[in-house]
């Protein structure tokens, strides 16, 4: 059944994803005043290839709820900062500035043997939105802080420090698969969205021993480090008005900064059947939204045997990968596929808040150009993102409807989906826009391969810092990031509401 599900539904939503694609072998922050002007910048290459994984002891967490020196660039750069320049429509959107980081200047009071900071003064650059630092292998460690400070573009005001959580390799492809080690995968931090800036200065200051060790010393920082300053480029053309059935309402807007409209009520009129077919039309043309269907429509689609019992969710309202204006040539060009969807793991993208939903679409862009231009990934690590407003995106490239491998979850990207809050919630209440979204998202995707939103499910590690390679892990079938990796995404105030979804997730499949 479970295939019979897959390949039906894809009928009516998946090929909005699956004609561009190539059948499988994948609030401004507090200003201050300053300014500076200084130079430049250039380019660099990436490398592509595709990805496996598979998997044997048990452990029940179920309970509960590249070098230095310059580079990087899609474009060249006259020295200081310059407008951002118009694109023909056969340029990729957006660019990435690499700045390698050097030690600071040592303050006169410096302590002798305390660790060298590193970064880089302030400084011009064209514009850019979102920072983050990255380094040479993969498998270091940054164990250190990283904080920077950013001027809005045209100003001279700068914003305080902010801190760059130092995620180490917690949102990765797993060990042993060809996207880890036929690639380019370079350390990195999480990314962080700073908005429109043209003005930037780092600090790294290395972790230093706890003050009952007086014989250890700093752990060095990694080498190789450089900032990596990324602009997503402008948002995508609207598309044009496409004609409706009459009494039909039109295809909604992409984009929202109010929460998405409740689900449709779950009957089944002529006029809701007919819909099913212009839903269809509309996913084959490559439209920017999957729209919502009902509960009847979505089980109507995918063709049960006479008296089975469904649960399965609605089909949510989906802004695909043209919605947001993913620029499909920056990916790796195949897929990845995993067997089944067992499970969700639920993140929040440390990219901070200061965040509109209409900017959504340009924090993707710039998340994506990150993971794959900087971090050196086969594209954007998360099969779905969701914004603070309710909005659910299409992320990884493969299918909406299909077990896309994912890069997410260190160790447990086999069988399971990543959903990424945008925004930072360690500290913060995720919108409760935000939760319901992750609820509907997991209704309808965990529904379609037959997994129960208040379920537990046995998963085999891949290996990651909590559990090593081939031990069987039971988890909740909706898991936080940190139930499969010692971390602390997807923050705790999210972490907490992850009860909440597993409840409404299962209700909405009719459980």
């Amino acid at each position: 059944m479970r295939a019979l599900l897959v390949t039906s539904v894809g009928v009516t939503c998946a090929a909005a994803l699956t004609l561009p694609l190539a059948a499988p072998a994948s609030s401004a922050p507090v200003l201050s005043s300053a300014s500076a002007r200084p130079p430049s910048l250039t380019t660099e290459p990436r490398t592509d290839t595709t990805d496996t994984i598979d998997t044997t002891d048990t452990i029940d967490t179920s309970g509960t709820t590249g070098t230095s020196g310059t580079t990087t660039s899609d474009t060249t750069a006259p020295d200081g900062a310059e407008p951002r320049a118009a694109k023909s429509a056969a340029e990729p959107a957006g660019s990435t500035q690499s700045l390698p980081l050097a030690p600071l200047a040592v303050p006169s009071n410096r302590v002798a043997g305390a660790p060298v900071v590193q970064g880089l003064p302030q400084r011009d650059a064209r514009p850019f939105s979102l920072v983050g630092v990255v380094w040479d292998d993969a498998e270091a460690e940054l164990h250190g802080t990283v904080q920077v400070r950013t001027r809005a573009t045209g100003t001279t005001r700068w914003s305080d420090w902010q801190d760059v959580e130092t995620h180490n390799a917690d949102h990765a492809a797993d060990l042993g698969s060809a996207e880890r080690e036929g690639r380019t995968v370079r350390g990195a931090t999480a990314p962080l969205w700073v908005g429109d800036s043209d003005g930037v200065e780092v600090r790294v200051r290395p972790e230093s021993p706890g003050s009952q060790d007086r014989a250890a010393t700093h752990v060095p920082l990694p080498e190789g480090m450089r900032l990596e300053l990324v602009d997503p480029g402008e948002d995508p053309a609207p598309e044009p008005a496409r004609g409706a059935p009459a009494n039909r309402a039109a295809v909604p807007a992409v984009f929202a900064d109010t929460p998405p409209t409740a689900a449709l009520p779950e009957v089944l009129t002529a006029e809701i059947a007919a819909a099913s077919a212009v839903n269809a039309e509309v996913a084959e043309l490559g439209a920017s939204v999957i729209p919502a269907l009902t509960q009847a429509e979505t089980v109507e689609s995918v063709n049960l045997a006479p008296g089975a019992k469904p649960y399965i969710g609605p089909r949510p309202r989906i802004v695909t990968r043209k919605g947001w204006g993913a620029d499909e040539k920056l990916r790796e060009r195949n897929f990845g596929y995993t067997k089944s969807v067992k499970a969700a793991f639920v993140h929040h993208s440390a990219t901070g808040n200061n965040y509109t939903c209409k900017q959504a679409p340009s924090v993707l862009r710039s998340i994506y150009r990150y993971h794959v231009k900087s971090s050196g990934w086969r594209d954007f690590g998360y099969n779905f993102a969701v914004d603070k407003c309710g909005n659910i995106y299409e992320g990884r490239a493969g299918g909406v409807t299909k077990a896309v491998l994912g890069a997410h979850t260190l160790g447990f990207n086999t069988n399971t989906m990543g959903i990424a809050v945008l925004g930072s919630y360690g500290s913060t209440n995720p919108p409760a826009a935000a939760v319901t979204a992750v609820s509907k998202l997991t209704a309808w995707k965990l529904g379609l391969f037959g997994a129960n939103p208040k379920g537990k499910v046995t998963l085999v590690s891949g290996g990651s810092n909590k559990y090593r390679k081939g031990v069987k892990v039971k988890m909740n079938v909706i898991s936080g990031h940190r139930d499969g990796f010692a971390t602390e995404c997807p923050g705790a105030r999210l972490y907490k509401k992850l009860g909440t979804a597993r409840t409404s997730s299962a209700k909405l499949q009719g459980r």
